[in-house]
C-alpha cells in the first residue's frame, strides 16, 4: 500500500509525464520488446512503428499518476484496459516484467538526479498497487467466461467454416470450435483475440464480431491492411477448414439496453462491432438510425445485409456517406455537422455509438455535442491503443 509520502512523490512527476511522458514509453518497450521475446506477441508491432502505443501509454501513467489518489477518477479507463488484456490472455506473470522494465526506463530517461531512489521507491509501490488491482479484476474475468455456458479459458481451437468477400477490401471469417461444442455468447460489439503463428512467429490481434453470436460460431470481418502482417494473412492464407486458437470474447463497449432511439454511426471497417448491435437492437422496437461512412461503393461492407434490414424492419433508417463521388449515396464529401443533424431524430435524447478511424470519431465526437446529444450516452471505442479524441 502506498503511503502519503510516496503519493505525493508520483503525483509530483505529473509534470514531467506531461512533457516527456512519451519519450519515456517509447524507451521502455524499446527495451522490453528487445530483452523479453517471450511478450512480443501481446504487442501490435504497427501500433509501435506508428507511436500509438507508446502515446496510449504515456497518456494510461499519466493519468494514474494524476488520480492516485482518486483512481475511481479514472473512470472506464480501467474497464478498457482489463478487457483488452483479457482478450490478449496478458497473465499475472508478464506484469513483473513491465514493472521491471518501467522503472528502468523512468531512471534511464529523467536521469538519476531526478529518479532518485526515493522516486523509484514510490513508482515502484504505485505500480505494485495498479498491477495488483489489474491482475484481481482480470482473474475475475478468466473465472466468469471459463464458467459461463460455452465458455473456455486461455486458448481453443478453432476451425475457418466459411469466408466471404464483403467489399473489395473486406472479408468475413466464420470460426466454429473445432471439438464442436457450444462457445460463449458474446455481449453485441465485442471482440475475440486470435493467436496465429505466421512464419513460425506468434501474433495475437483482437477483431470485433461483426455478428450477433449464436452460441456457435462466432464471425469477424477484417480489412486488408497495407503492410498488415495478419490481415494479409487472413486474406491469402487463411482457407476453409485451416484452424488457429481464440480466445474468449471480451470488451465493455457494448449495447446497453435502454428504450432510447438508438444511433450507430460508423466508418470503413469501423462498422464491424455495429453490425451486432444492429442486430440486437432490431429484435426489439427502439428506433434505429444506422449511418455509415465510406470512400464509395466498392469498399462500402454489409451494405445489401442492411438494406434487406431497413426493408423488413420500419423502425430502421439507413443513411449512407461516400467520400468520393458515385452512384448510391445518400451524401457525398465528409460528414458534417449539418448533415448529420438531418439524418438524426428530431429528439436529440438518443443513445449514440461510435466508431472508424481516430480523425472520423473525433469529428463525429464534435459534431453530436454540438447537436445536442448528451456526452453520457455518446459511447465510442478504439480499435487499437485508446487515444484523446480532441
Amino acid at each position: 500500500m502506498l503511503n502519503a509520502d510516496q503519493r505525493a512523490i508520483v503525483k509530483a512527476t505529473v509534470p514531467l509525464l506531461e512533457s516527456g511522458g512519451e519519450a519515456l514509453t517509447t524507451h521502455f518497450y524499446k527495451m522490453m520488446l528487445s530483452e523479453y521475446p517471450e511478450v512480443r506477441p501481446l504487442f501490435n508491432q504497427a501500433h509501435q512503428a506508428s507511436g500509438d502505443q507508446p502515446r496510449a501509454l504515456a497518456n494510461g501513467v499519466l493519468m494514474y499518476a494524476r488520480h492516485i489518489d482518486q483512481l475511481e477518477q479514472l473512470g472506464g479507463l480501467v474497464g478498457q484496459i482489463i478487457n483488452k488484456h483479457v482478450a490478449l490472455q496478458i497473465l499475472p506473470e508478464h506484469y513483473p516484467i513491465v514493472g521491471r522494465c518501467l522503472l528502468r526506463a523512468i531512471e534511464e530517461v529523467l536521469g538519476k538526479d531526478i529518479a532518485t531512489p526515493a522516486v523509484i521507491e514510490a513508482w515502484a509501490g504505485a505500480y505494485g498497487q495498479l498491477a495488483d488491482i489489474l491482475i484481481g479484476a482480470e482473474e475475475g474475468l478468466y473465472q466468469q467466461k471459463e464458467q459461463a455456458t460455452g465458455g473456455w479459458r486461455g486458448a481453443r481451437e478453432f476451425r475457418l467454416v466459411r469466408r466471404e468477400q464483403e467489399s473489395s477490401e473486406i472479408v468475413s471469417f466464420y470460426f466454429a470450435a473445432q471439438d464442436g461444442q457450444p462457445v460463449l455468447k458474446a455481449e453485441p460489439g465485442q471482440y475475440i483475440g486470435l493467436q496465429l503463428f505466421i512464419d513460425g512467429i506468434e501474433q495475437r490481434r483482437n477483431y470485433s464480431l461483426s455478428a450477433l453470436s449464436d452460441g456457435q460460431q462466432y464471425r469477424i470481418s477484417v480489412k486488408r491492411e497495407a503492410g498488415g502482417k495478419v490481415s494479409n494473412y487472413l486474406h491469402e492464407q487463411l482457407m476453409v477448414g485451416d484452424t488457429l486458437n481464440l480466445f474468449p470474447p471480451s470488451g465493455d463497449f457494448t449495447l446497453a439496453a435502454s428504450d432510447k432511439p438508438l444511433v450507430l454511426i460508423s466508418g470503413g471497417v469501423g462498422i464491424t462491432p455495429t453490425l451486432a448491435m444492429l442486430e440486437a437492437a432490431l429484435t426489439t422496437q427502439r428506433p434505429v438510425h444506422f449511418i455509415h461512412c465510406a470512400r464509395n461503393g466498392a469498399v462500402h461492407a454489409f451494405r445489401d445485409w442492411v438494406d434487406a434490414l431497413a426493408e423488413r424492419h420500419p423502425q430502421l433508417k439507413r443513411f449512407y456517406c461516400y467520400a468520393e463521388a458515385g452512384q448510391g449515396a445518400d451524401a457525398v464529401g465528409l460528414l458534417s455537422e449539418q448533415q448529420l443533424a438531418a439524418w438524426l431524430p428530431q429528439e436529440r435524447d438518443v443513445d449514440a455509438y461510435f466508431l472508424g478511424p481516430k480523425a472520423f470519431m473525433a469529428a463525429v465526437k464534435r459534431q453530436l455535442k454540438g447537436l445536442g446529444v448528451p456526452e453520457a450516452q455518446s459511447r465510442y471505442e478504439f480499435f487499437g491503443p485508446a487515444a484523446a479524441l480532441e
